[in-house]
């Protein structure tokens, strides 16, 4: 399965530019947050499978305006083609506003998952907005990842985790690709295609 992933910046390649062509072969989008939902509309009317998205911390616009033809998948387990997929959108807290979590709230968040991760046995790709804690994360507040994240990848071993929220542009140290222990972690920045 070829998958998409896309995060906190429009790509100008498949927004400004798009051709219907840069989307063939590709069986699945996943969104990791902080992006305007008529980009996401946009790539639903062209995708030849669902796009998925959790919210980022500058999604409050979705209330509003919510992305046309696309799966919220928030606090859920999404099946596709046998491929379990777990949503937890959302950043550490650091100022007032909504998709801002405590470590505290996030643990309850995963708490109240455990009976979807019973019944689906897991999940194979774990979708998020922030990183995990001290992984791939970053040592200032707004981009300090979540410790239920990492219970979660220690705990079920997924084949991958998709994130955003850490730009790449923010220095050399910014990797598209960390692994921790099982698990092949990819930041979604912009875009970025991986295969399943």
């Amino acid at each position: 399965m070829k998958i998409l992933a896309i995060a906190d910046q429009e790509s100008p390649y498949l927004w400004d530019h798009f051709e219907p062509h840069k989307l063939e072969g590709i069986d699945l989008i996943l969104s990791c947050g902080d992006l305007n939902p008529l980009y996401l509309s946009f790539l639903a009317t062209f995708a030849h499978g669902p796009v998925l998205y959790v919210h980022g911390n500058h999604d409050d616009r979705y209330s509003h305006t919510p992305p046309d033809g696309c799966i919220c998948i928030e606090n859920k387990i999404f099946t596709y083609k046998g491929v379990r997929i777990l949503g937890l959108g959302g950043s550490m807290r650091y100022k007032p506003g909504p998709h801002q979590y405590s470590q505290s709230e996030m643990n309850l968040r995963i708490l109240k998952l455990l009976p979807q991760l019973r019944r689906h046995r897991g999940f194979d790709i774990l979708m998020t907005h922030a990183p995990a804690y001290q992984i791939t994360d970053q040592p200032d507040l707004p981009h300090q990842g979540f410790k239920g994240f990492v219970k979660l990848l220690d705990q079920y071993s997924p084949g991958y985790m998709v994130h955003g929220h850490v730009h790449l542009t923010y220095g050399y140290q910014v990797k598209r690709r960390e692994s921790y222990r099982a698990t092949t972690i990819i930041n979604a920045y912009e875009r970025t295609i991986f295969e399943l």
